[in-house]
């Protein structure tokens, strides 16, 4: 998510530098997406489905990963301006590129689309957006666990704790936690049983920042969990099971359902017990033909093309998605 580099102090200028060198040999119909967690299945998903749509519409597809630098953003957008790509869609490792991501696109002349992480120009205006409704998708997630939270009987005995795993810098994930709290307190579960815990977007880093807090709340018998993606709820299930938890002990409600379906289609007992759906094919494929269409008939990108999502279960999301 969030990344934990600076952007280099002269980023501007190395983009100023790569958009004067554009006399460079243009590689022919490419575009191009850049991904803040490459290596996460959702944006190799995502990945796929950029590269597939490119691919049908006659255009190369380059998809590079960053991780969560911004200097190897920086570097990435500037090489693919270099090398003559056509368009770029980005999924940005800190929402403070925006500026300089859209002044070098539009001095090179290309379109360019923010992917699942909003980001805005130099002028404060957002640059054409594809992904999720973050404030929907946390809804969903909320609306899931407090249904849950309600069937267990935990709310009358309440020794039950919910662990609400954010990205406080990163603004779709405060859009997606703040909903689900809106939603697990409407369902009945008090404020004060709702405890924080903040990482960087990886499951080793849910995982490293739930231990302490889990290990100060000894009076919670029973967690719900939710976060801002599978790999929050996938650190914090993890660290409650090294707590000593059980899957009995634990409603954790997932936001991507890929790393929540593999203990379901292994047929093993696992804390998740729901997930939202998220396609990171979907969100790939409206990116390229997004871009492909403004490259070649001229079509204005549209604001934000929202791509749907679906709660499934281990009952249910064999009927959905596939389990890598």
């Amino acid at each position: 998510m969030i990344s934990k580099y600076k952007v280099l102090a002269g980023a501007s200028l190395a983009f100023a530098f790569t958009v004067s060198a554009l006399s460079a040999q243009a590689e022919d119909k490419q575009i191009v997406a850049i991904y803040k967690s490459g290596t996460q299945q959702y944006f190799i998903d995502q990945g796929n489905g950029f590269t597939k749509a490119a691919e049908a519409l006659g255009y190369k597809a380059k998809v590079i990963n960053v991780e969560l630098d911004s200097n190897l953003a920086v570097t990435a957008v500037s090489d693919a301006i270099a090398s003559g790509a056509k368009g770029i869609a980005m999924t940005a490792p800190d929402q403070k590129l925006g500026p300089a991501v859209a002044k070098a696109a539009a001095a090179a002349k290309i379109p360019l689309v923010a992917t699942d992480d909003r980001l805005m120009d130099g002028d404060g205006k957002p640059i054409p957006f594809v992904g999720f409704d973050g404030t929907d998708m946390g809804s969903r997630v909320g609306t899931t666990a407090g249904d849950l939270l309600k069937a267990s009987g935990w709310l009358k005995s309440n020794d039950y704790g919910v662990l609400t795993v954010g990205v406080p810098t990163l603004s779709v994930c405060v859009d997606r936690t703040k909903a689900e709290e809106a939603k697990i307190i409407e369902a009945g579960a008090a404020k004060e049983n709702i405890v924080t815990v903040n990482y960087d977007g990886t499951t080793n880093s849910s995982l490293e920042a739930s231990g302490p807090v889990i290990t100060a709340h000894p009076q919670v018998k029973k967690w719900v969990v939710f976060s801002c993606n599978d790999e929050g709820v996938s650190g914090a299930t993890s660290a409650l099971k090294n707590a000593g938890y059980t899957p009995d002990d634990v409603i954790a409600v997932g936001l991507g359902a890929y790393e929540a379906c593999r203990p379901w289609a292994a047929k093993q007992p696992s804390m998740f017990k729901a997930a939202l759906y998220i396609s990171g094919v979907d969100v790939g494929d409206a990116a390229a033909k997004a871009l492909i269409a403004k490259i070649d008939k001229g079509t204005e990108l549209p604001a934000a093309t929202i791509a749907n999502t679906t709660i499934v279960t281990p009952e249910t999301y064999a009927n959905v998605m596939k389990c890598n």
